[in-house]
């Protein structure tokens, strides 16, 4: 890949592939989108999935990918910059202030979700979480009031004990007791991913992002097929139950009935599938407008945006849909599937999937490469999270990366406490996500559509994104970006509001800590606001927005296709 003057860039097409990819190849892919889908229906949850897909999720990536790299070629690599080139109003650059924080809030809580994944992989590696051998899971078995009459334990029974062993592990009880209850290699465990990420993070763009994706993108897969390979040759494991077999799993994940296409009239089954796209895809995250501006005019970003897009989505419905739910089918049945409460993330992936490797021949080492695999996944999601508040420090104070990266880890290693502190119920965790990871997001993706569509405008948009492509992307798709997306999101917003915003007032009016939270929120919020508007001052002393037009003039070089 051609170098870009004057900053960091990614060193080849692949790379920048991989590191969006990895942004969105996420916990999500493997541990969401199956919960959602059995929520809903299995099979019938996939036809609001894949309009979300086609209206929000790929044309929204192609829009993203076409104002970073526009505000990219103009100097520009943070939200703030990139919005002020393109929206030449005062107020542009406070909206790219939500792109920074969207993704430091949701890092604060998502690099402890990372952490979990890799110390249940390691209590895999030790038997821990294999009852029989002695360890934690079988402590906790023994102060469970089961009778021992030297059966095996029953199913049911394995689930609770799952289920209190994760709540014990996250502090689900009592706030503090994750941080002081007697887990000092939980800790240990827990700073080590903090400070890998910022390790990634430091040497920078090439030299740690791309690189760290570079293999954790690979590693994913490998160990992704492996497990799926293990889950497609399970067959009936119990002769017993004959009816709990590996065709009924993917049956019961994939062959709606009735009673699922009824799913299809539930407003919150299109809200939910709207949600698991961003979520996936990482749009409207300020991620991909970030890591696009690292891109050089003539570099492709039509068929690289799809290509990514592709990516996650094979690992979302292939894998993601192949593995979770049918393998805890097999194992759990109906009813078992019923008792981990799948409407929960986490139940999927730290009650329901244990039970499944501790009956699974091989469990323990398939145990340790689905959580090493979730790791992997996280910590190339996580890393993006970081860059875009790197690049407007560095960018809008003239901050050397050192520098840059000791702020945000101060600033992020408090929200991590924060959330690691108030566990009990999750409602610290819940509130960010709600808040920040679910309703900002959902503000952003709108107002970085209405850019693009109605500031930037389609045909330049469309001319923007078609310089050096190596796809044709019909012209139509730029009236879907500027009328449907809009109004689909709009649509969205009102039924979240509608179906979601009451009960979660009422957990704001009710809690101290969710009140923290949304203070902390307003906190930060107002401080990037601040620190925005003094960028924005220095810029305009240093005249950084003269000129640009003709930069947009100078578009194709000799060679170049449009």
């Amino acid at each position: 890949m051609s170098e870009k003057p004057g900053g960091e860039q990614w060193t080849s097409r692949m790379g920048v592939i991989m590191a969006v990819a990895g942004s969105a190849v996420g916990i999500g892919n493997y541990l969401r989108f199956p919960g959602l889908a059995v929520e809903h229906g299995g099979g019938a949850f996939m036809l609001p999935y894949f309009v979300a897909l086609l209206v929000l999720g790929i044309p929204l990536s192609w829009a993203e990918w076409t104002m970073g790299r526009y505000g990219g070629i103009r100097g520009f690599n943070s939200a703030p910059g990139i919005y002020s080139v393109i929206w030449r109003h005062p107020a542009a650059k406070y909206f790219g202030a939500l792109a920074l924080m969207i993704p430091l809030i949701v890092y604060m809580y998502y690099v402890l979700i990372e952490a979990w994944c890799l110390s249940y992989a390691i209590d895999y590696l030790t038997g821990d979480l294999m009852t029989g051998h002695g360890g934690r899971i079988d402590q906790v078995i023994a102060g469970m009031d089961v009778a021992d009459d030297g059966a095996e334990l029953s199913s049911a029974t394995k689930v609770a004990a799952f289920s209190k062993y994760f709540d014990e592990f996250i502090g689900a009880g009592q706030d503090g007791s994750a941080i002081f209850g007697g887990r000092g290699v939980w800790l240990v465990i827990l700073t080590s991913v903090f400070l890998l990420n910022f390790a990634c993070i430091y040497r920078g763009l090439s030299h740690g992002i791309e690189k760290l994706c570079n293999i954790a993108i690979p590693v994913l897969f490998v160990l992704s097929f492996a497990v799926l390979f293990r889950v497609l040759t399970l067959g009936t494991p119990d002769p017993s139950k004959p009816d709990q077999n590996l065709m009924a799993g993917l049956a019961f994940m994939w062959e709606p009935n009735e009673e699922a296409i009824a799913e299809l009239k539930n407003p919150k089954t299109w809200l939910d599938a709207a949600g698991q796209i961003f979520f996936t895809l990482g749009v409207g995250f300020g991620i991909i407008i970030n890591y696009s501006s690292y891109l050089r005019r003539k570099d492709d970003i039509a068929l690289s945006s799809l290509t990514a897009t592709s990516i996650n989505e094979f690992s979302e419905v292939c894998h993601g849909g192949l593995i979770t739910i049918p393998a805890a089918f097999v194992f759990l049945g109906i009813g078992g599937l019923a008792a981990t409460n799948l409407d929960s993330t986490f139940a999927v992936g730290f009650v329901a999937l244990p039970n499944v490797f501790d009956a699974m021949w091989g469990g323990r080492l398939f145990g340790f490469m689905w959580y090493f695999m979730l790791f992997t996944a996280a910590i190339a999601a996580s890393v993006s999270m970081l860059q875009p508040c790197i690049a407007f420090l560095e960018e809008g104070f003239g901050l050397k990366r050192r520098a840059s990266a000791a702020i945000l880890g101060g600033v992020s290693a408090f929200g991590c406490v924060f959330v690691l502190y108030f566990s009990k119920g999750s409602v610290a965790l819940d509130t960010f996500d709600f808040w920040v990871g679910t309703f900002l997001m959902f503000m952003l993706a709108l107002v970085q559509t209405i850019l693009y569509g109605w500031v930037l405008g389609i045909e330049r948009g469309h001319q923007e994104l078609h310089q050096g492509a190596n796809l044709n992307v019909p012209y139509f798709v730029q009236y879907v970006l500027k009328y449907v997306t809009p109004t689909y999101l709009i649509t969205v917003l009102i039924a979240f509001i509608w179906l979601k915003l009451g009960s979660q007032l009422e957990t704001v009016g009710k809690s101290v800590v969710a009140q923290l939270s949304l203070a902390i929120i307003a906190i930060l919020l107002g401080g990037l606001m601040v620190m925005t508007w003094s960028a924005g001052r220095r810029w305009s002393r240093e005249g950084r927005f003269k000129g640009l037009d003709a930069i947009g003039e100078q578009r194709l070089e000799p060679g170049e296709t449009r």
